[in-house]
């Protein structure tokens, strides 16, 4: 059991490095959490360093989620153990230990503890969310439709077969979890407050 939780933690802290926060830093010598949302996730670093830097993050924060559970499947977990990984790496995006337990809101990081699970998640998730960005120009929105994708996969999935129920645990949380961070997004777009973005910026 002391293994598992080890692999747990280990997690969690591979998911509290803040990659926004160091390139941004590296690109534009700024500190992204003194500038718009706050938050160390993609969507503010491009605000604050353009977009280059926005999708080096999106890029990194997915891996640095994913691999957390690579490393876990590699010592042996499975099951409800990678699904505590996966959570365990986006609550550390959201709440890093390195960032007095401030961070981001977790959908790139979720999308990537799920294409650790099961690879084309990666490709329906970001594909829909980046249409829905595309279409609206609202980041938020977008990440709130791939929170809501995110546990029908899997429920889907293991309707047929495919992957363990316990993975529809990983789906229900990680979706809660964000739509959790969101919130105040959420109250924006029903008020039709919500900011676009501009892919302008270099």
């Amino acid at each position: 059991m002391w293994r598992w939780i080890g692999v747990i933690l280990i997690g969690y802290v591979l998911g509290s490095i803040p990659f926004g926060v160091l390139i941004a830093r590296w690109v534009r010598g700024i500190d992204v959490r003194a500038i718009g949302s706050g938050r160390t996730g993609g969507t503010n670093v491009l605000r604050a360093a353009g977009w280059q830097a926005g999708l080096l993050t999106a890029i990194v924060d997915t891996l640095k989620a994913a691999a957390a559970v690579w490393v876990a499947r590699w010592i042996g977990a499975t099951g409800l153990v990678l699904v505590l990984v996966g959570m365990a790496a986006v609550v550390g995006h959201n709440y890093s230990l390195f960032l007095g337990f401030r961070g981001g809101a977790g959908t790139m990081a979720s999308i990537g503890a799920a294409m650790a699970l099961w690879p084309w998640n990666v490709l329906i998730l970001a594909l829909t969310g980046l249409g829905v960005v595309l279409t609206t120009r609202r980041a938020s929105l977008g990440s709130i439709v791939v929170a809501c994708l995110l546990p029908i996969l899997f429920i889907v999935r293991a309707l047929l077969g495919a992957s363990p129920w316990e993975y529809v645990v990983y789906g229900v949380l990680a979706s809660a979890l964000t739509l959790w961070a969101l919130r105040a997004n959420i109250k924006r777009l029903l008020r039709g407050e919500e900011r676009q973005i501009s892919f302008s910026k270099s």
